[in-house]
Parts: structure tokens; C-alpha cells; sequence
């Protein structure tokens, strides 16, 4: 049996207990809880209508207390236009935000933005950073960059070693 994530008691077996349990944390400001509540109302999960404007609110709400994960879910929405206006200034802004807390996807996706703009140096940049914690999309960016001419043989060989680096700690029994 799973426990909750933020009272570490046993998870209710409905969805109605579920909401219920949700709700109390996001009544005292849980920015996790609030986000997970946001993702709820995005996929239209435990019996919610699906309402991505909703969950918009909601991670907006998240990432004003501190959810990273809800920052980036944001710049997901204003990349595609989920529930909100595309933007792609305010997406690359919220994306910025999330990397900057160690939000890994986020630095991939703004490694991506920086290829569509022609600018290469800095999207290696932010594939390199992400590789070295292990992303495998990122690895596989600054392959496919190297591959092209966009990328150097050294900055391979920088990420590839960082990358692997990173999976050999993930299976360290020091962890």
C-alpha cells in the first residue's frame, strides 16, 4: 500500500477520500499538493471534470510558493497553448525559472528553444548541464548537435562523460 506524499498516511482507496485529502493541503498553502491538485484537473483525474484552465491557476498558484515542477508545467502550457495564450517569451521565462532551481527538463526544453533560434553555443550550454545530471534527452540533443556540426567533438565528450558519471552515482550504494 502507498502512503500520501505529504502526511505519510496510508492513501485512501476512493477518489473522493483522495480529493478530500488533497484539498486539506492545498487549504494550508502546500505548493506540491496544490500542483499535484492542478495535475488532477489537467488530465481530469479522481473524478474531476478535465479543466487545463483550471490547472493553469493552480501551478500558477504552485509555482508563487515554490513548486519548480509547477513552473515548468507552466511553461509547458504557455509552449502549446494548454489553457493559456502560446507564448513562447513567457514559456522560455518559466522554463528559465524552473532550470535555474535544478529542473532538469526545463534546462532541456530551453536547450531546444535555443536550437530553433539558430543559437547553438547556448543551447550546448544547456544540454551539457542537463547531460551531466543524467538527462537522457539532453545527451541525445548534444549527439544529434555534434552529428550536424553544431556541436564540438570535446562537448560530446564532456556531456557523454558527465552523463555517464551521473548514472554511475544514481547506482552508488553510498546514495
Amino acid at each position: 500500500m502507498f502512503d500520501c506524499p505529504f502526511c505519510r498516511t496510508p492513501l485512501p482507496e476512493n477518489a473522493g477520500d483522495m480529493i478530500s485529502m488533497i484539498q486539506a493541503r492545498v487549504l494550508k498553502k502546500d505548493p506540491e499538493a496544490i500542483y499535484y491538485l492542478g495535475l488532477k484537473y489537467f488530465f481530469g483525474e479522481l473524478g474531476l471534470q478535465r479543466d487545463i484552465q483550471r490547472a493553469v491557476e493552480l501551478w500558477a498558484e504552485a509555482a508563487e510558493l515554490g513548486s519548480i515542477d509547477a513552473l515548468y508545467n507552466l511553461g509547458n502550457a504557455y509552449c502549446d497553448g494548454n489553457g493559456v495564450e502560446q507564448d513562447i517569451v513567457m514559456a522560455v521565462e518559466f522554463y528559465t525559472k524552473a532550470a535555474v532551481q535544478g529542473h532538469v527538463e526545463s534546462r532541456n526544453h530551453l536547450g531546444c528553444h535555443e536550437v530553433q533560434r539558430g543559437n547553438y553555443d547556448r543551447a550546448c550550454r544547456h544540454f551539457l548541464i542537463s547531460a551531466k545530471v543524467g538527462d537522457n534527452d539532453s545527451l541525445e540533443n548534444i549527439k544529434k548537435m555534434f552529428t550536424s556540426g553544431f556541436a564540438t567533438k570535446e562537448q560530446y565528450v564532456e556531456a557523454l562523460k558527465g552523463h555517464q558519471a551521473a548514472k554511475e552515482e544514481m547506482k552508488s550504494h553510498d546514495r
